[in-house]
C-alpha cells in the first residue's frame, strides 16, 4: 500500500502542478477570448473562464449556486479519497488506484481555482467572463453599472483553454457541419475524463472477485 500511495500521490501532484501552471500562464499571458493555434486549425488554445462545472457548463447565477458547487466538489474529493484508501487496504490493483487518483487530481485542480483565484488575482468587473445576469451584484465598468458574479473564497471561475476545432462532414445527418466537440476544457477536465474512461473499460479487471496481484 505504501508503494501505491507514493505512485498515485506523485501522479496527483504532477497533475496539479501542470494544471495550475497552464492555467496561470493562460490567465496572465492571454486576453479574454484570445485564440492561438497549437496543431494547425484543429486544436487551439482559447482563454475562457467558467463559473460552473467541467467543459464550460454553467450552474447558476446566485451565490448559493456557486457555493453548492464548491461544497459538492469538496465532498466529492473527500469521498473519493476515502474510497481510494479503502480500496488500497483491500489490495486493489495499482492501475485502478491510479484511475481513481486521476479523478481525484482533476476535481482538486478545478477546486483550487474556485477557492483561491479570487483571492490571488485582481477581480476585473469588465472582464466578459465576470458578468452574470441575475446575481444581484453590481460593479462599475467604465462608468456604467454592470451585473457581475459573486467573488471571494470558493467563488472563483475555473480557467479553461483547450479546444478541438474539428467539424462533422456535411453529409453526416443532423450533425453535418457542426463541431465534433464544442466544449473548452483544461488539464483537470482531461484527467477526470481519462480516469472515468479507464475505470469504465477496465472494470472487469478491477472488480474481478479473485484477488489481483499489484
Amino acid at each position: 500500500m505504501k508503494k501505491q500511495l507514493v505512485i498515485v500521490g506523485s501522479i496527483i501532484l504532477a497533475v496539479l502542478l501542470v494544471d495550475q501552471l497552464v492555467k496561470i500562464y493562460i490567465k496572465t499571458q492571454f486576453f479574454p477570448g484570445e485564440t492561438v493555434s497549437v496543431f494547425g486549425d484543429w486544436f487551439v488554445l482559447e482563454y475562457i473562464e467558467n463559473p460552473g462545472m467541467a467543459f464550460g457548463t454553467t450552474f447558476g447565477s446566485k451565490v448559493w449556486h456557486k457555493l453548492a458547487l464548491s461544497v459538492f466538489r469538496i465532498a466529492a474529493i473527500t469521498g473519493i479519497s476515502i474510497y481510494w484508501y479503502k480500496q488500497a487496504k483491500k489490495g486493489a490493483k495499482t492501475e485502478f488506484l491510479v484511475a481513481i487518483g486521476l479523478v481525484l487530481a482533476g476535481a482538486t485542480g478545478n477546486l483550487i481555482d474556485s477557492m483561491f483565484y479570487d483571492l490571488y488575482f485582481t477581480f476585473d468587473p469588465c472582464m466578459p467572463y465576470n458578468g452574470m445576469e441575475g446575481s444581484g451584484v453590481f460593479a462599475d465598468c467604465f462608468g456604467f453599472k454592470r451585473e457581475v458574479r459573486n467573488t471571494g473564497f470558493l467563488m472563483g471561475n475555473v480557467v479553461d483553454m483547450f479546444k478541438f476545432q474539428a467539424f462533422w462532414p456535411n453529409w453526416v445527418p443532423v450533425l453535418g457541419g457542426k463541431e465534433v466537440f464544442p466544449a473548452i476544457w483544461n488539464v483537470a477536465d482531461a484527467v477526470i475524463t481519462s480516469g472515468v474512461i479507464l475505470i469504465f473499460f477496465r472494470q472487469r479487471s478491477y472488480f474481478n472477485e479473485k484477488k489481483q496481484s499489484v
